[in-house]
C-alpha cells in the first residue's frame, strides 16, 4: 500500500497535465470570451486587449505559453480581476475554503462514525433502521438543496445564525453543515457495514466470552479495523467537499476559491478557472496520498516488510 502511495504521487504531474490540458481546451471551446460585455467595445480596443493577453495568437501557441509559465510557477494574470495574478486570488481564497472544507470534514467524520457505530452495535434494531433511513435521506439531498433550507430555518426563521458572509465563527456553521450532510450519510453507511462485520468476527466473540465490556470491545478491538473502509473513502470525500464548496460558497457569499471558480467560469476568465482546477487537482492528489500512508499505518497487513 505504501509503494502504491508513492507510485500515485509520481503520477501526479502527468495527471495534473492532463487535467490542465482538458480544461484549457474546454474553456476555449465554450462560446464567448473574457472581454464580452453588454456594451460593444471598439474594434481597436478589443484588438489591444487580445494582444495584451496573447488571445490573438493561435490556440496551440497560447497553450504552449501557458505551460511555460506554469513550469515557472506562474498561473498568469486574471482577465476579470484587474491587477491581480491568479496565484494571488488563490492564496486569498484558499484559506477560506480550507476552513469551510475541513470543518465539514471533521463534522462528517465525527457524526458519520458515531452514527454508524451506533447502528452497527444495534444491528437489526429500530435504531439501526432509523440511522440508515437518515443516511439514505442525507445521500439523496445535494448541498445546493440543503443550503437554502438551512438558511430559511436557522437564519431567516430562528435567526440563530447568519445567512451568509464571512468573518465570524458562526458564519462557518451553516456552510459546513450543508457540505457535511451527504458525507455524514456515506460515512455512517460505511462504518455501519464494516463495523458490523468486525463485531461478528471470531476474535470479537472470543473477547466477549472472556467477559470484556462491550465498550472496551468496540473501542479497543473493533473500531480500528472497522474504520479502514472509511479511511479509504476520505480521498473521494475530500474531493466531494472541495467540488461541493463551489456551489455552497456561492450560495452563502463566502469569498473562497469556489466562488472565484464560478465567477471565472461565467466571465470566461480562462487563467482563473485553470488555476483553480489545478489547485483542486493538487489538493485531491495530496489528500489521497496522505490517506494511503495512513491506511498503511493503521493496517499492518499493508506495511512493507
Amino acid at each position: 500500500m505504501l509503494n502504491h502511495a508513492w507510485r500515485r504521487l509520481l503520477t501526479a504531474v502527468p495527471t495534473l497535465l492532463v487535467l490542465v490540458t482538458v480544461t484549457f481546451f474546454l474553456m476555449r471551446a465554450a462560446p464567448g470570451g473574457p472581454f464580452d460585455v453588454e456594451r460593444v467595445l471598439p474594434p481597436e480596443i478589443e484588438a489591444t486587449l487580445a494582444a495584451e493577453f496573447h488571445l490573438d495568437e493561435p490556440l496551440w501557441r497560447q497553450y504552449g505559453r501557458y505551460l511555460v509559465g506554469l513550469a515557472r510557477g506562474d498561473l498568469g494574470p486574471s482577465f476579470q480581476y484587474e491587477g491581480f495574478r491568479v496565484s494571488e486570488l488563490i492564496a486569498k481564497g484558499a484559506p477560506v475554503s480550507a476552513i469551510v472544507g475541513f470543518s465539514a470534514l471533521l463534522l462528517a467524520l465525527s457524526a458519520g462514525v458515531g452514527l454508524g457505530a451506533v447502528a452497527a452495535i444495534h444491528r437489526g434494531s429500530a435504531i439501526d433502521r432509523g440511522v440508515m433511513l437518515l443516511a439514505l435521506a442525507g445521500l439523496s439531498i445535494p448541498p445546493y438543496v440543503t443550503a437554502p433550507l438551512l438558511i430559511l430555518l436557522f437564519a431567516l426563521g430562528l435567526a440563530w445564525l447568519p445567512a451568509g458572509g464571512w468573518g465570524t465563527v458562526s458564519s462557518v456553521i451553516l456552510p459546513a453543515i450543508a457540505l457535511a450532510l451527504p458525507q455524514v450519510a456515506a460515512i455512517a453507511r460505511l462504518t455501519r457495514g464494516s463495523l458490523a462485520d468486525v463485531l461478528a468476527a471470531p476474535y470479537i466473540r472470543t473477547a466477549r466470552a472472556k467477559g470484556l465490556p462491550e465498550r472496551v470491545i468496540v473501542l479497543r478491538h473493533a473500531l480500528k479495523p472497522g474504520l479502514l473502509p472509511v479511511l479509504s473513502y476520505l480521498g473521494p470525500a475530500a474531493a466531494g467537499l472541495m467540488t461541493g464548496s463551489v456551489v455552497v460558497e456561492q450560495i452563502f457569499g463566502i469569498p473562497g476559491i469556489g466562488r472565484y471558480f464560478v465567477q471565472g467560469a461565467l466571465n470566461r476568465d480562462y487563467t482563473l478557472v485553470l488555476g483553480v482546477v489545478l489547485f483542486y487537482g493538487a489538493v485531491v492528489i495530496a489528500f489521497n496520498f496522505l490517506v494511503d500512508l495512513a491506511y498503511g499505518a493503521l493496517d499492518p497487513r499493508v506495511r512493507p516488510t
